[in-house]
């Protein structure tokens, strides 16, 4: 059965809340005056979910939200805002809760929107769940210049290389990293033809090239490889490359200063093997499992 905790110095609130959620049975209800209470009685039992005021003494909601997602980041919050909290309710949804209804209309709202926020928390605990029982994948995609599909690409395949037990969080953040160097060099640099003053260009610069001709119809064309031991990554653009000969050695100090050398650097760190075709469009990273990380379903921290 579902468990889910409120928070709210006032007891007539307090009764107000929970009789609204026990209309349908299915959840066992606890109670907490305030935030240091809540993080006390979480310490015992990890409720489902938090509904929180965010006026309060002692621990105000605001900082229940941060503390929450420090010490519980799986449990899902809900705000119950009053008139006159609007700004610290936009300041908590930016901490991490996860959705708020007001004091007003909360026999309309709170119900729905408890089913809406357990709902969607189940789903992306079976999606961990069914990520750690992963123990190897191959996939491609074939992306457009469009720079949020290389943040999505990026942070799925931090999600599979974590989940499955391949690396640690740290090695998550290179791979990360470095994968996120190679897919820019590939957008910017490759497909779109932008000097490497540009590594950030404007959201109007990316516009107008992705419209013009040659560069609108180019691809990047991305394989990912993730086996126990080893993850390899094969990133492809269909620009015109640059001559590889150019790129700094491993142990040439001029490497971070040069063009483009803080991204081949970084690629270079955090991964084993980082190699180009002849051609300069594709590039090819590998990065081997270390040795202190424990193979899916080890003891890991």
């Amino acid at each position: 059965m579902t468990t889910i905790l409120i928070v709210e110095d006032s007891a007539v609130d307090r009764r107000v809340v929970g009789g609204l959620l026990t209309q349908n049975g299915q959840q066992t209800l606890e109670y907490a005056k305030n935030g240091t209470e809540a993080l006390a009685r979480m310490k015992e039992s990890v409720p489902d979910l938090v509904i929180t005021d965010l006026q309060m003494p002692e621990m105000d909601g605001l900082e229940l939200v941060a503390a929450t997602r420090v010490h519980y980041p799986d449990v899902p919050i809900i705000l119950v805002t009053a008139f006159g909290s609007e700004l610290l309710a936009t300041e908590a949804l930016e901490k991490g809760a996860a959705s708020y209804v007001p004091k007003s209309r909360l026999a309309e709202k709170l119900s729905q929107t408890v089913a809406d926020v357990l709902a969607l928390a189940t789903a992306q605990r079976s999606y961990n769940q069914l990520i750690h029982c992963l123990s190897g994948t191959r996939f491609d995609f074939v992306l457009e210049n469009h720079p949020p599909l290389v943040d999505a690409l990026v942070n799925l395949v931090q999600e599979m290389a974590l989940g499955t037990g391949f690396c640690d969080r740290n090695g998550r953040l290179q791979i990360g990293v470095a994968l996120k160097e190679a897919l820019s060099n590939a957008l910017y640099h490759g497909n779109l033809e932008l000097g490497p003053q540009e590594n950030t260009p404007t959201d109007d610069v990316i516009q107008q090239r992705r419209e013009q001709s040659p560069y609108d119809g180019r691809k990047i064309f991305v394989n990912v490889t993730l086996s126990p031991d080893v993850a390899r990554f094969v990133i492809r653009d269909e620009g015109p490359g640059f001559d590889v000969s150019t790129i700094p050695e491993a142990d040439d100090p001029s490497a971070l200063t040069a063009e483009h050398g803080r991204g081949f650097s970084l690629m270079r760190s955090f991964m084993d093997e980082v190699t180009y075709n002849d051609a300069g469009n594709e590039v090819t990273m590998v990065k081997r499992r270390r040795e202190e990380t424990p193979p899916p379903g080890g003891d890991g921290a």
